[in-house]
Protein backbone atom coordinates (compact mmCIF):
# COMPACT_ATOMS: atom_id res chain seq x y z
CA UNK A 1 0.00 0.00 0.00
CA UNK A 2 1.34 3.37 -0.91
CA UNK A 3 0.55 6.56 0.94
CA UNK A 4 -1.25 9.32 -0.92
CA UNK A 5 0.38 12.66 -0.54
CA UNK A 6 -2.24 15.46 -0.34
CA UNK A 7 -2.00 17.97 -3.09
CA UNK A 8 -0.54 21.28 -2.04
CA UNK A 9 -1.55 24.38 -3.92
CA UNK A 10 0.65 27.40 -4.10
CA UNK A 11 -0.12 30.84 -5.27
CA UNK A 12 0.50 31.46 -8.94
CA UNK A 13 0.13 34.62 -10.87
CA UNK A 14 -2.96 34.83 -13.05
CA UNK A 15 -3.07 36.12 -16.58
CA UNK A 16 -3.41 39.71 -15.43
CA UNK A 17 -0.30 39.56 -13.30
CA UNK A 18 -2.14 39.67 -9.91
CA UNK A 19 -1.41 37.07 -7.26
CA UNK A 20 -3.97 34.25 -7.16
CA UNK A 21 -5.89 33.87 -3.89
CA UNK A 22 -4.93 30.84 -1.83
CA UNK A 23 -7.80 28.51 -0.83
CA UNK A 24 -7.07 29.19 2.86
CA UNK A 25 -7.43 32.93 2.28
CA UNK A 26 -10.77 32.43 0.57
CA UNK A 27 -12.00 30.41 3.56
CA UNK A 28 -10.90 33.12 5.97
CA UNK A 29 -12.65 35.77 3.86
CA UNK A 30 -16.05 34.05 4.02
CA UNK A 31 -16.75 34.72 7.72
CA UNK A 32 -16.02 38.39 7.22
CA UNK A 33 -18.45 38.52 4.30
CA UNK A 34 -21.08 36.68 6.29
CA UNK A 35 -20.47 39.03 9.21
CA UNK A 36 -20.95 42.09 7.01
CA UNK A 37 -24.12 40.66 5.50
CA UNK A 38 -25.37 39.66 8.93
CA UNK A 39 -24.72 43.14 10.29
CA UNK A 40 -26.53 44.72 7.35
CA UNK A 41 -29.50 42.41 7.88
CA UNK A 42 -29.57 43.24 11.61
CA UNK A 43 -29.55 46.98 10.86
CA UNK A 44 -32.26 46.60 8.22
CA UNK A 45 -34.43 44.51 10.56
CA UNK A 46 -34.00 46.97 13.42
CA UNK A 47 -34.76 49.92 11.13
CA UNK A 48 -37.93 48.19 9.93
CA UNK A 49 -39.05 47.62 13.53
CA UNK A 50 -38.40 51.27 14.40
CA UNK A 51 -40.40 52.60 11.46
CA UNK A 52 -43.35 50.26 12.02
CA UNK A 53 -43.44 51.11 15.71
CA UNK A 54 -43.42 54.84 14.98
CA UNK A 55 -46.18 54.87 12.38
CA UNK A 56 -48.39 52.54 14.45
CA UNK A 57 -48.14 54.78 17.51
CA UNK A 58 -50.79 57.48 17.17
CA UNK A 59 -49.38 59.49 20.06
CA UNK A 60 -45.97 59.66 18.39
CA UNK A 61 -47.52 60.63 15.08
CA UNK A 62 -49.53 63.47 16.60
CA UNK A 63 -46.87 64.87 18.93
CA UNK A 64 -43.82 64.38 16.71
CA UNK A 65 -45.07 64.61 13.13
CA UNK A 66 -48.25 66.67 13.21
CA UNK A 67 -47.59 69.15 16.05
CA UNK A 68 -45.42 71.40 13.82
CA UNK A 69 -48.07 71.10 11.10
CA UNK A 70 -50.72 72.32 13.54
CA UNK A 71 -48.49 75.25 14.51
CA UNK A 72 -47.94 76.10 10.85
CA UNK A 73 -51.64 76.12 10.00
CA UNK A 74 -52.78 78.00 13.12
CA UNK A 75 -50.13 80.71 13.26
CA UNK A 76 -49.93 80.98 9.47
CA UNK A 77 -53.63 81.82 9.46
CA UNK A 78 -53.27 84.43 12.21
CA UNK A 79 -50.16 86.40 11.29
CA UNK A 80 -50.07 88.87 8.42
CA UNK A 81 -48.17 91.94 7.29
CA UNK A 82 -44.59 92.72 6.35
CA UNK A 83 -41.54 92.42 8.56
CA UNK A 84 -40.41 95.90 9.53
CA UNK A 85 -37.69 97.22 7.25
CA UNK A 86 -38.35 94.65 4.51
CA UNK A 87 -40.88 93.74 1.83
CA UNK A 88 -41.08 90.15 3.10
CA UNK A 89 -44.35 88.73 4.39
CA UNK A 90 -44.03 87.74 8.05
CA UNK A 91 -45.76 84.42 7.36
CA UNK A 92 -42.91 83.41 5.06
CA UNK A 93 -40.39 84.16 7.82
CA UNK A 94 -42.48 82.19 10.29
CA UNK A 95 -42.80 79.21 7.96
CA UNK A 96 -39.04 78.97 7.47
CA UNK A 97 -38.71 78.87 11.26
CA UNK A 98 -41.41 76.20 11.63
CA UNK A 99 -39.45 73.91 9.30
CA UNK A 100 -36.55 74.15 11.76
CA UNK A 101 -38.96 73.43 14.61
CA UNK A 102 -40.17 70.39 12.68
CA UNK A 103 -36.63 69.04 12.46
CA UNK A 104 -36.22 69.49 16.21
CA UNK A 105 -39.57 67.82 16.85
CA UNK A 106 -38.67 64.62 15.00
CA UNK A 107 -34.93 64.47 15.64
CA UNK A 108 -34.71 65.78 19.22
CA UNK A 109 -38.01 65.60 21.08
CA UNK A 110 -39.39 62.43 19.53
CA UNK A 111 -36.09 60.57 19.78
CA UNK A 112 -35.27 61.62 23.35
CA UNK A 113 -38.71 60.59 24.61
CA UNK A 114 -38.61 57.30 22.72
CA UNK A 115 -35.18 56.33 24.03
CA UNK A 116 -36.16 57.25 27.60
CA UNK A 117 -39.29 55.08 27.41
CA UNK A 118 -37.40 52.12 25.97
CA UNK A 119 -34.70 52.42 28.64
CA UNK A 120 -37.24 52.63 31.47
CA UNK A 121 -39.30 49.68 30.24
CA UNK A 122 -36.24 47.48 29.79
CA UNK A 123 -36.45 47.28 26.00
CA UNK A 124 -32.93 48.60 25.50
CA UNK A 125 -31.56 46.21 28.13
CA UNK A 126 -33.20 43.21 26.44
CA UNK A 127 -31.88 44.28 23.04
CA UNK A 128 -28.38 44.62 24.49
CA UNK A 129 -28.54 40.99 25.66
CA UNK A 130 -29.50 39.63 22.22
CA UNK A 131 -26.99 38.66 19.50
CA UNK A 132 -27.91 41.86 17.66
CA UNK A 133 -24.91 44.23 17.42
CA UNK A 134 -25.47 47.12 19.79
CA UNK A 135 -24.65 49.62 17.07
CA UNK A 136 -27.62 48.30 15.07
CA UNK A 137 -29.87 49.88 17.69
CA UNK A 138 -28.46 53.32 16.89
CA UNK A 139 -28.61 52.67 13.14
CA UNK A 140 -32.30 51.84 13.48
CA UNK A 141 -32.91 55.08 15.39
CA UNK A 142 -30.99 57.05 12.78
CA UNK A 143 -33.03 55.58 9.93
CA UNK A 144 -36.23 56.37 11.81
CA UNK A 145 -35.15 59.96 12.42
CA UNK A 146 -34.03 60.53 8.82
CA UNK A 147 -37.25 59.12 7.33
CA UNK A 148 -39.56 61.02 9.67
CA UNK A 149 -37.59 64.27 9.35
CA UNK A 150 -37.68 64.15 5.55
CA UNK A 151 -41.42 63.41 5.62
CA UNK A 152 -41.99 66.22 8.11
CA UNK A 153 -40.03 68.69 6.00
CA UNK A 154 -41.83 67.74 2.78
CA UNK A 155 -45.18 68.00 4.54
CA UNK A 156 -44.43 71.44 6.01
CA UNK A 157 -43.02 72.83 2.76
CA UNK A 158 -45.96 71.46 0.78
CA UNK A 159 -48.52 73.09 3.08
CA UNK A 160 -46.58 76.35 3.24
CA UNK A 161 -46.33 76.57 -0.56
CA UNK A 162 -49.90 75.50 -1.29
CA UNK A 163 -51.73 77.39 1.46
CA UNK A 164 -49.55 80.39 2.27
CA UNK A 165 -47.56 81.11 -0.87
CA UNK A 166 -44.08 80.26 0.38
CA UNK A 167 -41.82 80.43 -2.71
CA UNK A 168 -39.76 77.37 -3.55
CA UNK A 169 -35.98 77.81 -3.99
CA UNK A 170 -35.19 79.05 -7.49
CA UNK A 171 -31.51 78.07 -7.76
CA UNK A 172 -29.45 74.90 -7.37
CA UNK A 173 -27.37 76.66 -4.71
CA UNK A 174 -30.44 77.20 -2.53
CA UNK A 175 -31.57 73.60 -2.93
CA UNK A 176 -28.05 72.54 -1.94
CA UNK A 177 -28.25 74.77 1.15
CA UNK A 178 -31.58 73.19 2.06
CA UNK A 179 -30.04 69.72 1.77
CA UNK A 180 -26.92 70.31 3.90
CA UNK A 181 -28.74 72.42 6.48
CA UNK A 182 -31.38 69.70 6.85
CA UNK A 183 -28.74 66.97 7.09
CA UNK A 184 -26.54 68.76 9.63
CA UNK A 185 -29.53 69.97 11.63
CA UNK A 186 -30.99 66.47 11.79
CA UNK A 187 -27.67 64.99 12.93
CA UNK A 188 -27.15 67.71 15.55
CA UNK A 189 -30.66 67.38 17.01
CA UNK A 190 -30.70 63.57 16.92
CA UNK A 191 -27.38 63.18 18.71
CA UNK A 192 -28.29 65.90 21.20
CA UNK A 193 -31.61 64.14 21.83
CA UNK A 194 -29.94 60.78 22.45
CA UNK A 195 -27.53 62.39 24.91
CA UNK A 196 -30.31 64.39 26.58
CA UNK A 197 -32.29 61.20 27.22
CA UNK A 198 -29.77 60.40 29.99
CA UNK A 199 -31.29 63.27 32.01
CA UNK A 200 -34.81 61.78 31.87
CA UNK A 201 -35.41 59.79 35.08
CA UNK A 202 -38.29 57.62 33.86
CA UNK A 203 -40.83 57.18 31.08
CA UNK A 204 -43.62 59.01 32.94
CA UNK A 205 -41.62 62.24 33.10
CA UNK A 206 -40.16 62.02 29.59
CA UNK A 207 -42.55 64.46 27.92
CA UNK A 208 -42.39 66.86 30.90
CA UNK A 209 -38.58 66.98 30.74
CA UNK A 210 -38.31 67.32 26.95
CA UNK A 211 -41.25 69.53 25.94
CA UNK A 212 -40.22 72.72 27.86
CA UNK A 213 -36.80 72.67 26.18
CA UNK A 214 -38.46 72.18 22.80
CA UNK A 215 -40.90 75.05 23.31
CA UNK A 216 -38.46 77.55 24.87
CA UNK A 217 -35.90 77.11 22.10
CA UNK A 218 -38.60 77.80 19.52
CA UNK A 219 -39.58 81.06 21.18
CA UNK A 220 -36.03 82.40 21.58
CA UNK A 221 -34.82 81.18 18.17
CA UNK A 222 -37.09 83.32 16.03
CA UNK A 223 -39.70 80.71 15.08
CA UNK A 224 -42.76 82.63 16.32
CA UNK A 225 -41.29 86.12 16.23
CA UNK A 226 -38.70 87.85 14.01
CA UNK A 227 -35.32 87.01 15.51
CA UNK A 228 -33.92 90.52 15.08
CA UNK A 229 -36.72 91.93 17.25
CA UNK A 230 -35.98 89.68 20.22
CA UNK A 231 -34.09 91.06 23.26
CA UNK A 232 -30.33 90.85 22.85
CA UNK A 233 -29.94 88.38 25.72
CA UNK A 234 -32.40 86.03 24.02
CA UNK A 235 -30.51 86.30 20.74
CA UNK A 236 -27.21 85.52 22.47
CA UNK A 237 -28.73 82.56 24.31
CA UNK A 238 -30.38 81.17 21.18
CA UNK A 239 -27.08 81.44 19.29
CA UNK A 240 -25.71 78.69 21.55
CA UNK A 241 -28.23 76.16 20.25
CA UNK A 242 -28.85 74.61 16.82
CA UNK A 243 -32.49 75.69 16.28
CA UNK A 244 -31.55 79.33 15.73
CA UNK A 245 -28.99 78.36 13.10
CA UNK A 246 -31.30 75.93 11.34
CA UNK A 247 -34.00 78.61 11.15
CA UNK A 248 -31.48 81.08 9.76
CA UNK A 249 -30.31 78.53 7.20
CA UNK A 250 -33.86 77.84 6.06
CA UNK A 251 -34.57 81.57 5.83
CA UNK A 252 -31.61 81.86 3.46
CA UNK A 253 -33.24 79.17 1.31
CA UNK A 254 -36.80 80.50 1.11
CA UNK A 255 -36.52 84.26 1.65
CA UNK A 256 -35.11 86.90 -0.73
CA UNK A 257 -31.49 87.95 -0.29
CA UNK A 258 -32.69 91.44 0.66
CA UNK A 259 -33.99 90.01 3.94
CA UNK A 260 -30.43 89.24 5.08
CA UNK A 261 -29.92 92.88 6.06
CA UNK A 262 -32.15 92.41 9.12
CA UNK A 263 -30.25 89.34 10.31
CA UNK A 264 -28.01 90.05 13.35
CA UNK A 265 -24.83 89.85 11.26
CA UNK A 266 -26.37 91.51 8.20
CA UNK A 267 -25.81 88.35 6.13
CA UNK A 268 -26.89 84.70 6.02
CA UNK A 269 -23.56 83.37 7.43
CA UNK A 270 -23.70 79.93 5.76
CA UNK A 271 -20.22 79.01 6.96
CA UNK A 272 -21.05 79.75 10.59
CA UNK A 273 -24.35 77.86 10.30
CA UNK A 274 -22.54 74.75 9.04
CA UNK A 275 -19.84 75.07 11.70
CA UNK A 276 -22.26 75.41 14.63
CA UNK A 277 -24.44 72.51 13.49
CA UNK A 278 -21.38 70.31 12.88
CA UNK A 279 -20.02 71.13 16.36
CA UNK A 280 -23.37 70.20 17.90
CA UNK A 281 -23.33 66.90 16.02
CA UNK A 282 -19.82 66.07 17.23
CA UNK A 283 -20.60 67.20 20.77
CA UNK A 284 -23.80 65.15 20.80
CA UNK A 285 -21.91 62.09 19.60
CA UNK A 286 -19.29 62.44 22.34
CA UNK A 287 -21.93 63.07 25.01
CA UNK A 288 -23.91 60.03 23.88
CA UNK A 289 -20.82 57.86 24.10
CA UNK A 290 -20.13 59.06 27.63
CA UNK A 291 -23.67 59.05 29.06
CA UNK A 292 -25.75 56.46 27.18
CA UNK A 293 -27.02 53.73 29.46
CA UNK A 294 -28.46 50.37 28.39
CA UNK A 295 -30.42 49.91 31.59
CA UNK A 296 -32.78 52.21 33.44
CA UNK A 297 -32.73 52.61 37.23
CA UNK A 298 -35.81 50.39 37.61
CA UNK A 299 -34.59 47.65 35.27
CA UNK A 300 -32.85 44.61 36.70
Amino acid sequence: MTATVPETRTATPDSSGDRAIRPAEAVRARPRARGARGYARACAARSSVELRAFFRNRQSLVFTLFFPVILLVVFGSIFEGKVEGTDTDFRQVFMAGVIAAGVMSTAFSGLAINVAIERDTGTIRRLALTPMPKSAYFVGKLVRVVVTTVLETILLIGIAVAAFGLPLPQTAERWSTLAWCLALGTAACALAGTAYSALIPNSRSAAAVVTPVFMVLQFISGVFYPFENLPLWMQNTAALFPVKWMAQGFRSVFLPDSFAVVEPAGSWEPGRIALVLALWAVGGLLATGLTFGWRGPRVR
